[in-house]
């Protein structure tokens, strides 16, 4: 509607005389989006953008949609058309559309959330809820559900830590195979690495092409923690590939991470057009690689003369029977996959995938939103601080770190009040809202734990802190918006996972992560009440509330305590973040350091670093054996 609508100018000249328009950076205020949003649901029975939305002067709504075509089309009325009935209801019937907007207001204000009550999710709440994702899994395809298919992070951490406590072979497989399929597939950059925001068909072939910061922060964390479940080389080199990505092509000036990468750019006709920096013919495969190397990759990437976006272009995907694993271990590629007579080494798909991602780089590039959000650039901390811990790669720990420090220094105030956004380095005039208290905090505790600087759990505490005194309700609910922030028509809350985990569940995880660094029973007590809404849409919705499914699975877990008594980075350590046990949370440090709750009288034995595995601040006997501490932590 942006360029049918609003850049027509006798539509504009007609929209600024007869209303006061106002555009929406939905990134910028999710909370004003969600409240017409749930307006426009429950008029409509549907929702989804672009949202117009039709207000009276005391901002209640009183008309609303979605998508208005430029012209009349299918039986659906022009944006012009819409306006000048609105305008005429507006000007001639006043009293109606007050009555309208009233009612509204009152049916929004009713609604109540069944947020629980009735405890904890137990066993077989999970279990209930692993059976319908079993029913809603593609066994063909991986994933859950038709197209179009969104990447299912949050879904894919509750199945790794169901497999973790549990065994469930089942939980394994859907992650595993799910993972296999996009990381093959055309949603994923085959040359650059990093994941598009979703595919529009369920074989994962075709990509919308924008790459947002929050996907490739939660995919990257998926499969690094794929890997630490299965040692797949392929979750391995996604993982690292993600993680450099986000590195190379996010990453600002100042440390933070930009929110997106456009769909769009110039082709070489000059056109603005979806797709163009990402998709391939084979003539432009062997004008770059030569014919013999062309041809190679045309098989290798699934490159047809048909082609398989448009007019004859491809995205780049690996066929099924593609043994991806091996080439990464850097041995033969199944000759059948790749169409060969023999076997191509490692060394030949390194040398395609390198000049085809040189020659990309001289087409025009996608424009990239630098706007720093700081929910998403708390999930790329705990993503690239983690990933670093695991693959011995110090430089993305530093990554992390930085990202932290901007956090700190431009998006917490002295208050402990956090900025939604900044950009440049200036933040934003948006407060945050509970997404960006939860996830941040959830970066900062796996820093602490990767880095042991008990620091970024002392900030954390102060986040999660404010999370209880201005966020929370009764009875364990949790609200997206601060109780003295912007009054609004109605204080938004929603327990449901979009593309994000939701604030709600997001804040769940962190309090209880907190409160078992530190035992504090005001942490474990809220999150346990905010979890309270999992039992209840767990079983009936497990695909829209997959981060609190993980969450209780670490509630079930405990989690578990860990406290290692030695070098930060020895083995006992980095034994210890390799843990499988669900959420299980890591303090290290030398004896005696005053850095972590977890750590006070926890000695050395025999003068050796020392581990100690603890549920509710109950030990099991010290050791300092690196493969008991392994076991003990799941393998």
């Amino acid at each position: 509607m942006a360029h049918e609508s609003f850049e027509d100018e006798d539509t504009a000249a007609y929209l600024n005389a007869h209303f006061v328009p106002v555009k929406v950076d939905r990134e910028e205020r999710p909370d004003v989006d969600a409240v017409y949003m749930e307006a426009v649901q429950a008029a409509t029975g549907q929702g989804g953008w672009p949202m117009t939305v039709f207000l009276t002067a005391d901002a209640e709504p009183f008309y609303f949609g979605t998508y208005f075509p430029p012209e009349p089309r299918h039986g659906m009325a022009s944006f012009r058309q819409v306006l000048e009935g609105v305008s005429a209801a507006w000007t001639e019937r006043r009293g109606e559309v007050a009555e309208v907007a009233g009612h509204i207001v009152a049916d929004l204000a009713g609604r109540s959330l069944a947020h629980g009550g009735q405890g904890v999710p137990d066993e077989s709440d999970l279990g209930r809820a692993l059976l319908g994702l079993t029913r809603d899994y593609d066994d063909t395809h991986g994933g859950f559900g038709g197209a179009p298919k969104f990447p299912p992070s949050m879904v894919i951490e509750f199945l790794l830590r169901h497999h973790a406590r549990t065994g469930s072979e089942g939980a394994l497989q859907m992650a595993a195979d799910s993972c296999a399929a996009m990381a093959m597939g055309g949603i994923y950059d085959q040359l650059g690495g990093g994941f598009a925001r979703y595919a529009v068909d369920r074989e994962w072939t075709v990509p919308h092409f924008e790459k947002m910061l929050y996907d490739n922060a939660l995919l990257c964390r998926v499969y690094a923690h794929l890997w630490r479940s299965t040692g797949s080389d392929l979750a391995r080199r996604v993982a690292l590939e993600t993680a450099d990505f986000l590195v190379r092509e996010l990453r600002t000036t100042e440390g933070g991470f930009a929110s997106a990468l456009d769909a769009d750019s110039e082709d070489a006709g000059g056109r603005h057009v979806e797709g163009a920096f990402y998709v391939w013919t084979p003539a432009q495969l062997r004008e770059v690689l030569g014919e013999e190397d062309g041809a190679f990759a045309a098989a290798r990437f699934g490159v047809t003369e048909e082609g398989t976006f448009e007019e004859g272009s491809s995205v780049l995907r690996l066929d099924a029977g593609t043994a991806v694993d091996a080439v990464d271990a850097g041995e033969a590629v199944d000759a059948e996959a790749d169409g060969s007579d023999g076997v191509a080494d490692a060394e030949r798909v390194a040398s395609v995938r390198a000049r085809l991602l040189a020659a990309r780089e001289l087409r025009p590039r996608p424009g990239r939103d630098d706007k720093v959000v700081a929910a998403w650039n708390g999930l790329t901390v705990a993503a690239l601080a983690e990933t670093g811990a695991y693959f011995d790669r110090p430089d993305l720990v530093e990554r992390a770190t930085e990202a932290a420090d901007l956090l700190v220094r431009v998006h917490l105030g002295e208050n402990g009040r956090l900025c939604r956004t900044s950009m440049e380095g200036r933040a934003g005039e948006n407060s945050g809202v509970l997404e960006d208290y939860a996830d941040v905090a959830e970066g900062f505790l796996a820093l602490a734990s990767v880095t042991g600087e008990g620091v970024w759990l002392e900030f954390a505490g102060l986040l999660l802190d404010v999370v209880l005194t201005r966020f929370a309700g009764e009875g364990g609910q949790l609200y997206d918006t601060a109780d003295d922030a912007e009054k609004l028509i109605r204080r938004p809350q929603d327990p449901t996972d979009n593309a994000t985990p939701s604030g709600w569940t997001a804040a769940a995880g962190a309090l209880l992560s907190y409160a078992a660094h530190t035992g504090s029973e005001p942490h474990r007590t809220a999150a346990e009440g905010a979890l309270g809404v999992v039992k209840a849409l767990g079983p009936r919705a497990p695909r829209f509330v997959g981060w609190g499914l993980a969450a209780a699975e670490a509630l079930l877990d405990g989690p578990r305590e860990v406290a290692v008594a030695g070098p930060v980075g020895g083995e006992l350590h980095r034994t210890a973040l390799l843990g499988r046990a669900p959420g299980a949370v890591v303090a290290a440090g030398e004896p005696g350091g005053g850095e972590f709750p977890l750590l006070v009288d926890r000695a050395l034995v025999e003068g050796e670093p020392t581990a100690y595995v603890c549920r509710h601040f109950v030990c099991e006997t010290p050791t300092t054996d690196a493969e008991e501490l392994s076991r003990r932590l799941g393998g």
